[in-house]
């Protein structure tokens, strides 16, 4: 990749940071005022919200708390636990997918996204980025966050210190060459988190993200039953998982073509975090 298309991103992405400065200071965080990060509700979440009569308002401003922080970055905090869900104003919402980018389904997830004018949040792994670095720019370009999610998708718990930093600084590296800067947050494969996990992310200057509401879209448990699960978990500070790579994701596109439109009609922000540095 040239040096000057690398650059023109950056500054894209800084000149849409400015632009959507004033409705950044929402405070749109995923922790609370002490620093602590906040514990999950259960997975099941709240009830969804019945459908308004009238278009919601969101569709018109559906985006708020993305690009870089206007601040040198500090010293990123080592957690005892993942960060679960979002606090801050208003009934915002998190969509993440992990494991890709896959050529097959995320563009297909990216399509849906550009169409209703929302950002979301992708941890990809090392390798499958590092043969589809178009689609690691195309997420800069349209202002999503990517995360880091490990090189090969192993189980965290069962490897070496040394390993463990293998698989997440070999995937910044990708991650940086491909989206114009390096990750900000991290997720362990399979939720398997560990102390060396915690010390390392934090290290290369990572939070931990886990997720509040989990599709199981997996599992293809058919699109109705994806769309089901977060219409029900569907809560203010909700994160959700989802998945565009690491099998048949088919399903999970065609659920998120019909539960974004809901969402944002029953006024669900889907945003994307800030990172807050002390």
């Amino acid at each position: 990749m040239k040096k000057d298309q690398l650059f023109t991103r950056r500054r894209a992405l800084l000149v849409g940071a400015a632009a959507v400065g004033a409705v950044g200071t929402a405070g749109v965080f995923l922790w609370g005022e002490d620093g602590e990060p906040v514990r999950a509700a259960p997975a099941a979440g709240a009830p969804a919200q019945s459908l308004p009569l009238k278009p919601s308002a969101y569709r018109l401003q559906p985006l708020t708390g993305y690009g870089p922080p206007r601040t040198a970055p500090g010293r990123t905090p080592v957690r005892h636990e993942p960060l679960l869900k979002m606090t801050g104003r208003g009934r915002t919402m998190v969509l993440t997918f992990d494991d890709g980018p896959d050529p097959r389904y995320t563009p297909g997830i990216l399509d849906t996204l550009a169409h209703y004018d929302v950002r979301a949040m992708f941890f990809v792994c090392g390798e499958m980025a590092s043969y589809h670095q178009d689609l690691l720019a195309r997420m800069a370009d349209e202002g999503h966050v990517v995360g880091n999610h490990t090189w090969s998708h192993p189980l965290l718990t069962g490897l070496t210190r040394r390993q463990i930093r293998s698989e997440m600084s070999r995937t910044s590296d990708v991650i940086e060459e491909g989206y114009g800067e390096r990750p900000r947050w991290f997720r362990a494969p399979y939720g398997a988190w560990n102390r060396a996990a915690f010390q390392l992310g934090a290290e290369l200057g990572m939070e931990p993200l886990a997720w509040t509401v989990d599709t199981l879209d997996w599992t293809a448990p058919g699109a109705g039953s994806i769309v089901e699960r977060v219409e029900k978990g569907a809560a203010p500070g909700v994160v959700v998982l989802s998945h565009d790579a690491g099998g048949d994701r088919t399903q999970s596109v065609r659920a998120l073509r019909r539960y974004l439109p809901q969402l944002l009609d029953s006024g669900y922000h889907i945003t994307v975090p800030h990172r807050r540095y002390t």
